[in-house]
């Protein structure tokens, strides 16, 4: 999987098509992401002690990294990811303006 924590990714398909949000947490074995503000499920929360009420909570939920794209900065647009060999080692490179992701 290329997209990792930290990467900011645009959605390429679904409800949130066409944003732009930043990568929470990855899931490489099941090829899942968590991105803020996207795939937004609500959760009902049980009351934990007698004087504190229920609520309903919004929690994004991972969803397949296939319907996202890693964002260039450089290009401005969302781009495929090649690898490159160098000093420090493998480093991911924008496919269309060669720079360093």
């Amino acid at each position: 999987m290329r997209i990792k924590k930290g990467d900011t990714v645009m959605i390429m398909s679904g409800k949130d098509k066409g944003k732009k949000a930043k990568v929470l947490k990855a899931f490489p074995r099941s090829n899942m992401i968590l991105v803020e503000g996207v795939n937004i499920k609500k959760a009902h929360k049980k009351s934990r002690r007698q004087d504190q009420k229920g609520q309903i909570v919004s929690l994004p939920a991972p969803f397949p990294a296939c319907k996202a794209q890693i964002f260039c900065s450089k290009c401005s647009k969302p781009v495929r990811v090649a690898y490159e060999k160098t000093e420090k080692g493998r480093v991911r490179v924008c496919k269309k303006c060669k720079s360093f992701i």
